[in-house]
């Protein structure tokens, strides 16, 4: 029997014998500009579908090409407005199934409702485990997602979790900046471990940590440092801005601490009010975030700077789809 082996092309994924192969990439409605730009590392295009809604907002999908026996990849974070976006991801998975799609991934740039990953007082919902839930039982069979709020969620998912770091993305972009006397800064406890491994690729730079105590839910109030900035360019690190109150504190510390300049990095750009008022106070250099989640015309201010993870994401569906290793792309 003869071993057909497959090549990326710039139209498409092909078979040696011309066929077509099985890999469809579809995208929600929710970061359409992030898919294309995955579909064009691919070299394909994004499949035909309808996306529309009835006058009490009901959400209709249909896929318009065939995808019987394929291996389909749903792009959609599930970003403000969250609800609308994490349910047409369900729909879109269930149309796949009800297709006879031969895999589904759904692919989570952002992954929603992760915060609550845990019980941290009495009678509390953990909606990462529900969402995960709810994600499997649509019908999907494996899950791609990036930089998830904190790693133990992978375990909610009863199916493969691919677990990808948009931290490359950034730390390249630092690194091309040859910023000196770096000091990375976990702006709490638990980045802690995403900021030693933060520092660690950015030369082994040094790390600091803010002690925080948060009152309430997006209110947080800052203590004191621990390690020494003094004199050194800080560079915070988290998974997500959302109102920006813990960066915006934790940068104004730093700077009381003898801090020379203050870098902020994130995956996720959630930015919920007031984030753009805080960001663009001028305590901070400059602004790094992904567009995992679009930033709207109106949310940037002059010190924001927005990478793409489009090749990160492209590399890793094809990686996934080839059943290669995807944690070599980090090494």
């Amino acid at each position: 029997m003869t071993q057909l082996t497959t090549t990326k092309h710039r139209y498409g994924v092909f078979s040696a014998n011309g066929s077509e192969d099985r890999l469809r990439l579809f995208a929600g409605s929710a970061n359409i500009p992030l898919a294309q730009e995955v579909a064009r590392y691919l070299g394909m295009g994004l499949g035909p579908m309808v996306r529309k809604s009835f006058a009490d907002g009901e959400i209709y999908i249909q896929v318009q090409e065939s995808i019987r026996g394929c291996d389909v990849y749903l792009i959609q974070p599930t970003c403000r407005p969250v609800n609308d976006h994490l349910t047409e991801l369900l729909i879109m998975i269930d149309a796949c199934r009800r297709a006879s799609a031969r895999q589904i991934t759904a692919v989570l740039p952002y992954y929603g409702y992760a915060r609550a990953d845990r019980k941290t007082a009495g009678r509390e919902s953990i909606t990462a485990k529900l969402v995960a839930n709810l994600i499997v039982q649509s019908g999907a069979q494996r899950v791609i997602a990036m930089d998830l709020h904190s790693a133990q969620i992978q375990g909610y998912f009863d199916i493969p979790c691919d677990h990808v770091y948009g931290s490359p993305v950034l730390f390249s972009y630092l690194l091309d900046k040859q910023l000196e006397d770096l000091v990375v800064v976990s702006p709490d406890v638990g980045g802690v471990a995403r900021a030693r491994a933060f520092a660690k690729k950015l030369n082994d730079s040094p790390l600091a940590i803010i002690d925080k105590r948060r009152q309430s839910h997006n209110v947080a109030e800052v203590m004191n440092v621990i390690g020494d900035v003094a004199g050194k360019t800080a560079v915070l690190v988290d998974d997500m801005i959302d109102t920006a109150g813990t960066i915006t504190e934790a940068a104004k510390i730093l700077r009381k601490e003898g801090a020379r300049q203050v870098y902020a990095c994130a995956t996720h750009a959630v930015f919920s009010p007031p984030a753009i008022e805080r960001l663009s106070s001028g305590c901070i250099e400059e602004v790094i975030v992904t567009n995992t989640i679009p930033v709207p015309q109106d949310c940037h201010f002059p010190q924001l700077k927005v990478l793409s993870v489009a090749n990160l994401i492209g590399e890793t569906i094809w990686r996934v789809h080839e059943d290669t290793s995807v944690s070599s792309m980090f090494r």
